[in-house]
């Protein structure tokens, strides 16, 4: 999953990016309000951390252009006050939760998971693929009733896999989703990664399939591919 984080104070900003990345997630991070708008109009996110004050472009304004633009990303609002100006002024712009300053980290990062739950739509909190398990509570990928140990980045390539299975997944879409705005995007690289993840499924009955040219599709091994297209397990 991937984030943004529009902060202007640069060591909550810090803390919380640390903090969404231990959990897993990739994050963009930018300052002000319209450096936020420019790259909302060009990048896809998961969910959307917006402060309501912020230097050249007010939150409420970032939020509102997104609206306009019919961009419905989840847009959890950071205020430094919980009076009921702000909650109202927060939900008539079109955001869909807030967290009032100073706030305890598991609240945002409880936050910011049921967000995704609702875009995820998966009632039961488990997707599964073969034998592979994933909880959308926690985010984890569990197999044999054990967790996998993956590393971020391998992390979110699974992740992106397993919300889009039996479907093809492009290179580039899983570029987008591993490397932040800081970061030198690198395709060679996720050949690597899904190398990895192939050897963390080496026992599980789910498999990453490569389609030439195309991209991945993850899917059980006895599954028939809904993809028209060479396929190959290397």
């Amino acid at each position: 999953m991937k984030l943004m984080l529009v902060e202007d104070n640069a060591e909550l900003a810090h803390w919380i990016v640390n903090l969404l990345r231990a959990e897993n997630f990739t994050v963009d991070c930018v300052a002000d309000g319209e450096a936020a708008d420019s790259v909302l109009m060009t990048q896809r996110y998961d969910v959307v951390l917006l402060d309501m004050r912020l230097p050249r472009m007010s939150g409420k304004d970032v939020l509102n252009r997104l609206r306009r633009r019919r961009d419905n990303v989840p847009v959890l609002m950071l205020t430094a006050h919980g009076s009921i100006d702000d909650k109202v002024a927060c939900f008539s712009a079109g955001a869909d939760d807030y967290v009032v300053k100073p706030f305890d980290a598991r609240e945002l990062v409880a936050r910011i998971k049921a967000l995704i739950r609702r875009q995820v739509g998966d009632k039961s909190g488990w997707l599964t693929c073969g034998d592979l398990h994933y909880v959308s509570d926690t985010r984890e990928f569990r197999h044999n009733e054990e967790p996998l140990a993956l590393r971020r980045r391998e992390h979110a390539i699974l992740e992106a896999l397993m919300l889009q299975q039996g479907k093809t997944v492009s290179k580039h879409t899983l570029m987008e989703r591993v490397y932040s705005l800081d970061d030198e995007p690198s395709a060679d690289a996720i050949d690597i990664y899904i190398h990895r993840l192939r050897k963390h499924l080496a026992e599980s009955s789910a498999q990453i399939m490569t389609l030439r040219g195309l991209g991945y599709i993850l899917r059980a091994k006895d599954a028939p591919p809904r993809e028209q297209s060479a396929i190959s397990a290397v």
